[in-house]
């Protein structure tokens, strides 16, 4: 599987749209304005309004602009965005400036960008972006208006509370921006690692749909073909033998038939040309056991022992052949021949209500650091010697995540943990409800019989 750290697979998605920034500060304008009115008016805090306006204006000036300028669904590279968000601090400072600075309870509104660049741009960018914030909270601290009070009232704060508002804003900065920089991260591991699962879906489906047709080929082609071939061989003899001549009557049977077998061969070319148009055939059919002898057979060469054991009292169940399940299944079977010492058993077992497969491998097991994590996307613990795994990009703990997804789309609930002491090793069960396995699939003789019943007969 590529290396899918080096593959944008929606960073350009989740960058700032123009449409988002003008829509955010456009809020700010009418809440700014809002505010200045209800202070200077309706508390009757003189304000200097024509100053705190033309601050105002500067920013629908610059949202103007921005629309003429950028399409709506237009999205901002990291350092452009960090500029306009800049621009959103140095706005906000000179409003706290010509209101009191950081004595202004609306000086917590320092948070916004932050916040937004870090759900956003890189960490880079977010941590300048802070750098920034905090300097121009500094500069308040000494540097700005009297808080508007009462005309005949003058409210005089202390210098350890302004002091003690630039610890909260400092603080409360750089907590929020670690952890929006933290839970976007998560998002974004989250997005790639399921975008990475798409992409290996289409891959496994295209795929398979080149093995059916491959297959379909063969099957179809090869009585014809044979006929034709045996026609040829009984001219090409019959030209050899002394004092040949050429006689329609003698050969007319022969090309008549070779001529039904090439119409033959071209309907069934034809046939084939719209397989995915019509439903599953019989060649689209495996039995558990041919599904896990196909995710097993290429893992043979590897050094280690691989066996595989099948118990079930009823019928085989027969699924579609569905190339989430061969991923999925492969995927973990690759990773137990991969930590293996010297042996992976996978074992089957099918009731009439469950279908079961379980994976075991003799090597360390899973370490404890991620055993509860398992599942999610890049949690590894593969070592950068493993076998097997000497191709570019591996290692990531990406794939067992895509195997997990596939294997739940499929109807199947996985569970993963370590052999109990002394035994070592790991165990992976896969268990399907009998019905999901086998959905699409033809009817089947289903018996009853308990799953647990069949597991203890398990060697």
């Amino acid at each position: 599987m590529p290396d899918v750290s080096t593959i944008d697979l929606g960073r350009p998605a989740r960058r700032l749209r123009v449409d988002t920034l003008v829509r955010l500060r456009w809020l700010a304008v009418v809440g700014q304005m809002i505010a200045l009115l209800v202070v200077h008016y309706g508390l009757g805090f003189p304000l200097p309004l024509g100053w705190c306006f033309l601050v105002i204006a500067s920013s629908c000036v610059l949202n103007v602009c921005l629309r003429v300028k950028f399409g709506v669904s237009h999205r901002f590279e990291d350092e452009p965005a960090m500029v306009l968000l800049a621009y959103d601090v140095v706005q906000l400072s000179l409003l706290l400036f010509l209101t009191g600075g950081l004595e202004n309870p609306f000086s917590m509104l320092f948070l916004a960008p932050v916040m937004i660049s870090a759900a956003s741009l890189s960490p880079y960018w977010t941590l300048l972006l802070g750098l920034f914030t905090g300097a121009a909270a500094t500069i308040l601290v000494f540097k700005h208006l009297p808080l508007p009070w009462f005309p005949d009232q003058q409210l005089e704060l202390p210098f350890l509370y302004s002091a003690g508002v630039w610890v909260a804003i400092i603080s409360g900065t750089a907590f929020t921006g670690v952890y929006a920089s933290r839970v976007a991260e998560e998002a974004r591991l989250l997005s790639d690692a399921l975008a990475a699962t798409e992409l290996v879906l289409a891959r496994e489906q295209h795929l398979t749909q080149l093995d059916g047709i491959a297959a379909a080929v063969g099957h179809e082609l090869g009585t014809p073909l044979a006929t034709i071939t045996l026609v040829v061989k009984e001219l090409i003899q019959l030209a050899k033998k002394p004092g040949f001549t050429f006689d329609m009557q003698l050969v007319e049977d022969d090309l008549a038939l070779l001529d039904q077998q090439v119409r033959r061969c071209r309907t069934i070319l034809g046939k084939l040309a719209s397989l995915d148009d019509e439903k599953s055939g019989p060649l689209e059919e495996m039995t558990l056991p041919h599904v896990i002898e196909e995710v097993a057979d290429p893992q043979r060469n590897f050094g280690v022992d691989l066996s595989v054991a099948a118990r079930g009292d009823l019928p085989e169940p027969v699924c579609l052949r569905n190339p989430g399940i061969l991923y999925g299944l492969g995927n973990l079977v690759e990773n137990a021949i991969d930590f293996a010492r010297t042996s992976v058993q996978i074992h089957m077992v099918w009731t009439r209500d469950r279908v079961a497969v379980s994976i075991e491998d003799d090597g360390p097991g899973f370490s404890p650091d991620v055993l509860a994590r398992l599942g999610e996307p890049y949690v590894t613990t593969r070592g950068p010697s493993r076998r097997a795994k000497s191709e570019e990009g591996s290692g990531l703990g990406l794939g067992l995540f895509i195997a997990k997804t596939l294997l739940e789309r499929s109807g199947a609930s996985l569970s993963m943990g370590n052999a109990h002491v002394p035994a070592t090793g790991a165990i992976v069960t896969i268990t399907w409800p009998r019905i999901a396995f086998e959905r699409g699939s033809g009817p089947r003789n289903k018996d009853k019989v308990g799953l647990s019943a069949a597991m203890a007969r398990l060697p």
